[in-house]
């Protein structure tokens, strides 16, 4: 997936609009100018579409997180400045704060299945001899089925 799609994809499952979107990068300490969010949604094909770089998606997540769970304590987490399906998966883990069994049911909600060994294989470090790279299918999945969970529902975030 790319970065402009992850964006797309959370701001939809999380009801988020553009105004939402600028008060989640602020949290991590990046202002956006006005159009910026406008850009990043817009379809490929569309002219004022800009590419959303992977330091502006990792800022993004850290800034979900602490919209999702409240600012914490100590340091702010780095922006990464090489994102990847696993770190993305990883922050949205965080941010809703799923654990693996509520993950493995919101997989299923998009008809994915996974063992919960599979799964845990994306959130060890790359350097693990059990870490699996996250195929954008799955993380698609992931996205789906947690829109389905969260509409079906009825728990819609504030936008």
């Amino acid at each position: 997936m790319t970065n402009n799609d992850v964006l797309c994809r959370v701001s939809q499952t999380f009801n988020l609009n553009e105004l939402a979107i600028s008060q989640i990068f602020s949290l991590a300490d990046f202002a956006v100018v006005d159009g910026q969010v406008s850009s990043w949604l817009k379809n490929k094909e569309d002219d004022s579409f800009v590419e959303l770089s992977d330091r502006e998606l990792a800022l993004f997540l850290n800034g979900f997180i602490d919209f999702k769970r409240g600012k914490r304590d100590g340091d702010e987490p780095r922006a990464v400045e090489k994102i990847s399906n696993n770190v993305v998966f990883q922050k949205l883990r965080i941010a809703a704060n799923l654990k693996a069994e509520d993950i493995l049911e919101i997989l299923q909600r998009a008809d994915c299945s996974l063992s919960k060994h599979e799964l845990n294989a994306f959130f060890r470090k790359p350097d693990n001899k059990h870490y699996r790279e996250c195929k954008d299918q799955v993380l698609k999945s992931f996205l789906l089925g947690l829109e389905r969970q969260l509409h079906q529902s009825g728990d819609k975030s504030e936008s």
